[in-house]
């Protein structure tokens, strides 16, 4: 997504400018095929010259640039915000790019720039501009072989993962997470991979296997070289011993000359020559994963055709207008090059660059087949002769090698071979890890068969998930999901707003409830289950850190960071959250708050909804049960599970950990959703009351944090807006009775002015003593800004208040332990907890119990 300022085109639209549909339109016909709102092609047009934004304009001439360069993408969406000049212009991005991408955005900028100069009546110049953006999508795009497992992957619903612009791929999540880059995976062996890179080790431990190879041996020196040719006899081929992609090979070398200038390209960055007798035949490779063949083709070198009319330059410049061909691996096919090699094969043949060949006649640019010199392929896989494929199994499992490119010149692949050892017509020439797959991509799933490889038939590829968002208690109900499901003997890792652990550990302290923070966790081998508190920034600016979860939890939806990111009102906030439940899996589970009047209205097709309520007669929820469905409610003082027509007590109130003797009831309320996720997850209700019970304050800091310091309590909580301050202060009003509190406040300087003050009213109405004290990041305000806004309300809707300003947290605890007597309560409102804790600890504060409170009507199930 990404704001655009439409500045002077403000509140114009298309039809405004005489004869700018036909000039975009000349400059960029294909825009004529765009569907837009009407569904089939014409339908942007139609809005073109019926009259339409610039915003919607600029966002499909971003789409067509975008497909101008190769990259085909074909949604976009453009909407206003709160200001008349500002849109939002959200284009669909290719599945495998990079996620530090900025391509989106500068498509964008170009379309903008397009837009605004066809509108001033000059015609842009596109080559050089989209030339730039191309060669750029062609560095980040994965290769044909990383695209080709990506995409079988995702055909098979394994989640996959691409990191930045690298051909690395995660497959699968957490502990069935599995590494692939390229035609390398997890399972490829190290030394597999070194004994393939050694030309003559691999072919001296073939030739001690057996296995027809070409004769020859290695050469540190020229005189080395010279002694092989000798003995071997011509023709013999040169190559680099730690050769790759047929770089620097000779063939067909037939004097001393040839063969001590093809010794000096082939050691020219160091390192030792292979020097062979050259095998008569056609060129094959042969693709194995797993020791079985998958995909065979005969290669053909470099080479053009003449026509009798187009000299050579001519003919490799057309060769290479083929779409196919792009620099690289990026394509199917590599573009054709002249470069010393393919002169050196010219100036053999008699021929050159400006030279005209026959009708007919082949030019050769090269001696080797590999695809990346600019060969090309024809599948053979249906012929290959039995023993040819017994041979390459062979071969495979001598390198050591899960998936390999073995390289053979045979005379033919459907016949039969003979043993080595005396004439042998062919044999292995060479054996490849990280083959390139782009050959055999066409006609066989050669993607797929290596993920088969990876995830054979029956093995999961995922962990259970489990996605929170909502307002308020997020971060608390992942924690206590992740010490439920740790207690069922699970690994857990969890992101909230305090930073990442893993079985326990803090591993990352920040606010990590994004999708990156969520990519740190699926990404762990070690990870059984993974609980992810899934905010609202996050959401807006990257999207979820998964694909799809087990069970999403939306806790409530009260108003809360309105008027940030184009979220102006808490229908959108709804709209927003709601995504978690609709990216839980098919069969999956989603559980709601019934007490959430807003949640009432939400509908997920497909997945299990699951209530969960304070109050043991409401409707809602009655009439879920009724019907079938699962409920887990606070009832006769118990936490009760309905299931069917079962209902099960799991644990009485008072017993729950940090819930203080379930006065706390946004934590009950916490407790019960924690409870569904972990039963949907398997745990069992006994190891649930068990874990239920043993979690403390030191599983939940900062969330209802109860400490004494000398005859004063002090609560420490995260309470930052309207409905969580409430909710915070109906404990401190069980426990103590408000009129025996103190409230230390503080509020985010990015929240509105009206959520600021309907907290401040909540603060006013609930508290007679107050100490107003600012964030130390004040998010955009001017100092001393937010503290007047609370201020102001506060003393107009209870002037009695004993209001004292305080600048900063170190200054406010004192200030609100001034103000406190004997027996009373402070409760602390903080920005970072760290510091607050410290500061506590070194004024002598100790961990407290909750006060005894008076027994309060028990709600009955009916």
């Amino acid at each position: 997504m990404t704001r655009v300022h439409l500045e002077g085109l403000t509140e114009r639209e298309s039809y405004d400018v005489e004869g700018f549909p036909e000039r975009l339109l000349a400059l960029l016909p294909g825009l004529a095929e765009h569907h837009c709102a009407a569904g089939a092609p014409g339908g942007f047009v139609k809005r073109l010259y019926g009259g339409t934004y610039f915003g919607h304009t600029a966002e499909h001439v971003s789409i067509e640039l975008s497909n101008r360069i190769g990259r085909a993408v074909n949604f976009g969406r453009t909407v206003g915000t709160a200001h008349p000049s500002e849109y939002d212009v959200i284009t669909e991005c290719p599945v495998d790019e990079p996620l530090d991408s900025n391509l989106a955005e500068r498509l964008l900028a170009l379309a903008i720039e397009v837009v605004h100069e066809v509108v001033d009546g000059r015609e842009p110049e596109l080559r050089d501009r989209l030339d730039a953006l191309r060669r750029r999508y062609e560095r980040e795009r994965p290769g044909p072989s990383t695209a080709s497992i990506a995409e079988a992957a995702r055909h098979r619903g394994i989640p996959v993962e691409r990191l930045g612009e690298l051909s690395l791929l995660r497959l699968g999540y957490g502990r069935h997470r599995r590494l692939v880059w390229a035609a390398l995976t997890d399972q490829t062996s190290a030394i597999g991979v070194d004994i393939a890179g050694d030309k003559e080790l691999t072919r001296r431990l073939l030739d001690e296997a057996g296995i027809p190879v070409p004769t020859g041996g290695p050469a540190a020196t020229p005189e080395e070289a010279l002694d092989l040719f000798a003995e071997l006899g011509p023709p013999v081929v040169v190559k680099p011993r730690a050769g790759r992609q047929g770089q620097h090979v000779f063939l067909g070398l037939e004097d001393a000359g040839s063969v001590l200038r093809a010794f000096a390209a082939a050691t020219a960055d160091g390192g030792e020559a292979v020097v062979e007798r050259q095998l008569s035949g056609r060129d094959y490779r042969v693709l194995t994963v797993g020791g079985r063949i998958v995909a065979a083709a005969e290669r053909v070198a470099a080479h053009v055709v003449g026509d009798g009319v187009t000299d050579v330059a001519g003919l490799i410049a057309r060769a290479n207008e083929d779409p196919r061909r792009g620099d690289g691996h990026a394509r199917p096919l590599t573009r054709l090059a002249v470069d010393d090699v393919a002169r050196t094969l010219l100036d053999r043949q008699g021929i050159g660059v400006a030279d005209v060949p026959a009708a007919g006649r082949t030019v050769w640019l090269r001696d080797n087949a590999n695809l990346s010199t600019g060969g090309t392929a024809e599948d053979v896989t249906g012929i290959v002769h039995p023993s040819v494929a017994d041979l390459c199994h062979r071969v495979a499992g001598l390198v050591g090698l899960d998936i390999a490119g073995i390289d053979l010149r045979l005379p033919a692949i459907d016949q039969e071979l003979p043993p080595a050892g005396g004439a042998c017509p062919g044999g292995v020439i060479e054996v490849n890890a990280a083959p390139g797959l782009r050959m055999h991509a066409d006609a066989h799933d050669v993607g797929g068969v290596i993920v088969d490889a990876l995830y054979p038939a029956g093995t999961p590829a995922r962990i259970p998930i489990v996605s929170i968002t909502g307002t308020n208690g997020k971060t608390t109900v992942a924690r206590l999901t992740a010490h439920l499901l740790a207690g069922a003997g699970l690994r857990v890792g969890v992101t909230t707003t305090d930073g990442v652990m893993i079985g326990g550990r803090t591993v990352q302290r920040a606010d990590a409830t994004g999708p990156r923070s969520a990519q740190v966790v699926l990404s762990d081998p070690t990870v059984d289950a993974a609980v992810l508190e899934t905010a609202r920034g996050g959401l807006l600016r990257q999207g979820l850190g998964y694909d799809w979860s087990d069970v999403g939890i939306i806790t409530n939806l009260a108003p809360d960071h309105l008027g940030q990111d184009g979220i102006e009102t808490v229908d959108e906030l709804v709209d927003l959250k709601s995504i978690v439940g609709e990216r839980v899996r098919e069969g999956g589970a989603v559980v709601l708050n019934a007490d959430d009047p807003r949640s009432h209205e939400l509908t997920f097709p497909g997945r299990e909804i699951i209530w969960c309520s304070l109050d043991p007669r409401n409707p809602l929820v009655r009439r879920h049960w009724d019907s079938g469905g699962r409920a887990y409610l606070l009832a006769d003082g118990w936490l009760v599970e309905l299931s069917g027509r079962r209902w099960v007590p799991l644990l009485a109130v008072d017993e729950l950990g940090g819930g203080f003797g379930g006065a706390a009831r946004y934590l009950v309320a916490n407790a019960l959703a924690a409870t569904a996720a972990a039963r949907c997850l398997g745990v069992a209700t006994a190891r649930l009351a068990e874990r239920l019970r043993s979690f403390g304050g030191a599983d939940n800091p900062g969330r209802g944090t109860l400490l004494r310091l000398g005859d004063v309590h002090v609560l420490v909580d995260y309470a930052h807006n309207a409905a969580a301050i409430d909710a915070v202060s109906d404990l401190v009003q069980r426990l103590w009775g408000c009129e025996r509190a103190v409230a230390a406040v503080t509020l985010p300087g990015d929240r509105r002015d009206d959520l600021l003050r309907e907290s401040a009213r909540v603060v006013g109405t609930r508290f007679q003593r107050v100490v107003l004290y600012e964030d130390a990041d004040r998010r955009g305000r001017a100092p001393g800004e937010v503290p007047a806004i609370v201020r102001d309300e506060l003393l107009r809707v209870a002037p009695a208040t004993t209001c004292v300003d305080a600048g900063t947290a170190e200054e406010a605890l004192p200030a609100a332990l001034d103000l406190a007597r004997p027996g009373d309560v402070v409760l602390f409102l903080y920005e970072k907890i760290e510091p607050v804790l410290a500061r506590l600890a070194a004024l002598g504060a100790v961990p407290a119990d909750a006060p005894a409170r008076a027994p309060e009507p028990i709600g009955m199930l009916v």
